[in-house]
């Protein structure tokens, strides 16, 4: 399956297989420093009647055949997706709780985290503070001192499941120095 997939010039991001017999395959662009390309409905149908061909010789059983985008909150699982998102917000959950090495104001039970992903020293990191979110317009006194900031050292096999945070721009400001590829 990943062959076909590659083959059409696209990444396999995910593949399920439900109880129902329902196959789900998750597509995206391969990574392009710089240049941000997003699956489309077009997209989606090309590999859906390529796929359908390739499981009928294969004889793959399937009742459903489900061809998707990864969406706004995409599975981060390999060392390039972790590095094609750095300075983006992400949920990171932990395989086992941090334990007594969290230093500072985090529970040692804590296993699920949400911050910006950064390069640390010999592996990734996430960057976050606990600060709540102000509504619109709410001042804050100079005197109130900011909720430190917290460091979170990591390695991906320390990860149970690492995605982007669902973060929704309704303004469709972009990211500085990306720019979209034409289709």
């Amino acid at each position: 399956m990943d062959q076909t997939v590659t083959g059409l010039g696209y990444e396999l991001v995910e593949l399920e297989r439900s109880a129902g017999g329902t196959l789900r395959v998750t597509i995206d662009f391969p990574w392009q420093p710089g240049v941000e390309r997003y699956v489309n409905v077009e997209d989606c149908e090309r590999v859906t009647r390529q796929l359908q061909y390739a499981l009928e010789v294969d004889e793959v059983d399937y009742k459903r055949l489900e061809v998707s985008s990864p969406g706004i909150d995409r599975p981060l699982r390999t060392e390039k997706d972790f590095e094609r998102f750095v300075g983006e917000v992400v949920d990171i959950t932990l395989k086992a709780p941090m334990g007594s090495a969290g230093a500072g104001q985090v529970a040692a039970n804590r296993k699920k985290f949400r911050g910006t992903l950064e390069r640390g020293e010999g592996g990734w990191q996430l960057v976050w503070s606990d600060e709540p979110a102000r509504p619109p317009g709410v001042r804050v006194s100079k005197k109130k001192a900011p909720a430190p900031v917290q460091v979170l050292g990591f390695a991906l096999d320390e990860l149970k499941d690492a995605r982007l945070a669902p973060v929704v721009d309704f303004k469709g400001r972009k990211r500085p120095g990306v720019q979209e590829q034409g289709k």
